[in-house]
């Protein structure tokens, strides 16, 4: 009885979608391609340099955040591996990530001259973390983080742009984050459930919204340096990053010392402590 209740659970799911479904599904996918249509401009942009280019590459960056933060609600809307079953969906989302999220950052980087002189090739090493991270199996948690730093280099390209670092410390910067990308730190997942996941994503609109503004004021001409107002609401926008990497750590730092005090329970207790029975 089990056995047929079983198949008649697995015909149901076999059930081909319907038109509607199908091509619902196929909008998904679609909406999620245009992750890839602003990788193409994003790119174009680049190649042609200049502050102008680089202020509407930050703006097609974010537009395609936007893109990837909600097509997977879509997705689960319209159960799309019901309604297309024969194309991945994921392995297209991972796709268009890389490029947004590490190699167009990272180009863009090279392009706009941000770390020292001659020293431009080390940004091979964000690259192989970055691509470290995405082939991971459990790059998410079971319990619903990110494991490592994860790979926001769009986040921090805008940052070394904008504010007035240096080179060597620019550089600083980028290989500390590519070394946490193989530190198994847990970081806030926003889109989870969770109060500090709550917490996250209402203090991201306020953020997500200077971020826009910023990318706006961001210079046209040759010149890229910030004006003393751009440059106080960019200082003022660090309060999200910083918050994000702290209670991130913060929460890294708690399972680790939980994880070493239950380690230390379930050892054996020393030889020379443990009480013989007579006559063993």
């Amino acid at each position: 009885m089990l056995e047929l209740k079983k198949r008649r659970r697995g015909k149901k799911a076999r059930r081909p979608a319907g038109s509607l479904q199908r091509f619902l599904g196929w909008c998904v996918h679609g909406y999620t391609a245009l992750g890839l249509v602003a990788a193409a401009l994003i790119a174009a942009l680049i190649i042609h340099g200049g502050p102008d280019a680089f202020r509407w590459s930050f703006l097609l960056m974010a537009a395609a955040t936007i893109v990837d933060s909600t097509d997977g609600t879509l997705a689960r809307r319209v159960r799309i591996k019901e309604a297309v079953p024969s194309f991945d969906g994921r392995r297209l989302d991972d796709i268009i990530d890389f490029l947004t999220y590490t190699f167009l950052p990272l180009l863009l980087i090279y392009r706009a001259q941000i770390l020292p002189e001659g020293w431009e090739g080390w940004l091979i090493f964000p690259a192989l973390a970055s691509v470290y991270g995405f082939c991971q199996v459990e790059a998410k948690t079971p319990d619903g983080y990110f494991l490592g730093f994860p790979s926001l280099w769009n986040v921090v390209a805008f940052y070394l742009y904008a504010l007035p670092l240096g080179p060597w410390m620019s550089l600083g910067i980028v290989l500390l984050l590519a070394i946490l990308t193989f530190v198994p730190t847990r970081h806030l997942y926003p889109s989870m459930p969770g109060l500090l996941n709550r917490a996250t994503t209402f203090l991201s609109i306020p953020w997500t919204i200077l971020v826009f503004i910023l990318f706006w004021r961001l210079p046209r001409g040759t010149d890229r340096s910030l004006d003393p107002e751009t440059l106080r609401l960019t200082y003022l926008s660090l309060y999200y990053p910083a918050y994000y990497l702290g209670v991130s750590w913060a929460i890294s730092i708690a399972y680790w010392s939980k994880a070493a005090r239950s380690l230390s329970q379930s050892e054996p207790e020393p030889m020379e402590e443990i009480e013989l029975e007579p006559g063993a």
